[in-house]
């Protein structure tokens, strides 16, 4: 009998376990998967279509006269494009709505600044320091967050009066900033309270102080929140109606959500200012959204790597 050789006996072996090693090519997309993609696409697309419905019903009723919105049976597209009532609604003689939209903005943006400048600090203490009461404040700042405006507007109105801001934008401000603060703070604290402490320990020992560690470290980490918090108090603001009926008694002092309801009288309605002041309420909070969301993914790591 013949001897096999080793050496061509390993190369075989060698040769057949490369062989088996060689991963197969991967599969291609099925047309199962491919026709559930499509139809979580059409899902998203007609939840998408119910949302913004009402906004184009809007939109086109703001481009319609006055007698072809109260026509029966309705159009859904105007037969009479009028643009012209995005012009002609600033000179209405219901309101002056150029000094409504300045008092809206004027109020939403500076009881928004409070609101940031008072949570912010206020959310890192309670997130990183230990003090008796801590678990009974955060509790009470939630339950002020079940107030609401119009239940304590009548107190409100007599302190104003004392202070003699009543009718001012000074006195709403302070209304938007002091309701909309529990939730800013009870949404601020869970996101510092998720920021690792050690990240924080490691930017001290490189010589950074308290503030500086807030500043260059933890407010990156959790800009999410702010804008979070920042969304919700702007949209609060801009919507309130209630308090500044009560409050603002000065045509030019009112915001927009009460300035809209001048063109709702008990006989006649003037709808097509109703839809176009309503199109134009929502354009500043679209702006808002779309300039901060940009930032939203780049706060989720910014901070995190020195």
């Amino acid at each position: 009998m013949t001897a096999s050789n080793p050496v061509t006996v390993d190369r075989a072996a060698a040769t057949s376990t490369a062989e088996t090693v060689v991963a197969p090519p991967a599969p291609p997309v099925t047309a199962r998967k491919a026709r559930r993609r499509w139809d979580l696409t059409l899902v998203g697309i007609v939840i998408a279509a119910l949302f913004l419905i009402p906004y184009l019903v809007m939109v086109l009723g703001s481009l319609k006269p006055r007698s072809e919105i109260l026509r029966i049976p309705p159009t859904y597209f105007p037969e009479q494009w009028r643009p012209g009532n995005y012009a002609t609604m600033w000179d209405t003689p219901e309101t002056p709505l150029p000094f409504n939209m300045v008092s809206t903005l004027v109020i939403s943006v500076a009881a928004t600044v409070i609101v940031l400048l008072v949570a912010i600090p206020a959310a890192y203490y309670t997130a990183r320091r230990q003090f008796p009461g801590k678990v009974a404040f955060l509790g009470l700042v939630l339950v002020t967050q079940m107030l609401q405006p119009v239940v304590l507007v009548t107190g409100l109105l007599r302190e104003f009066f004392t202070l003699g801001i009543q009718d001012t934008w000074l006195a709403m401000i302070l209304v938007n900033a002091a309701f909309n603060l529990s939730f800013a703070v009870w949404i601020l604290h869970s996101f510092f309270a998720s920021v690792p402490v050690e990240i924080e320990e490691a930017a001290q020992l490189d010589g950074l102080s308290r503030i500086q560690t807030l500043t260059r470290v933890s407010l990156p980490l959790v800009w999410p929140g702010i804008v979070t918090a920042t969304i919700f108090a702007f949209v609060s603001c801009w919507n309130e109606f209630a308090a500044s009926l009560v409050i603002l008694t000065t045509p030019e002092n009112q915001p927009l959500s009460v300035a809209l309801t001048k063109f709702i009288g008990q006989y006649d309605t003037a709808w097509q200012y109703v839809f176009a002041i309503s199109t134009v309420g929502i354009v500043p909070v679209v702006i808002l959204f779309a300039l901060i969301e940009k930032r939203l993914v780049a706060g989720l790591t910014a901070g995190s790597v020195k």
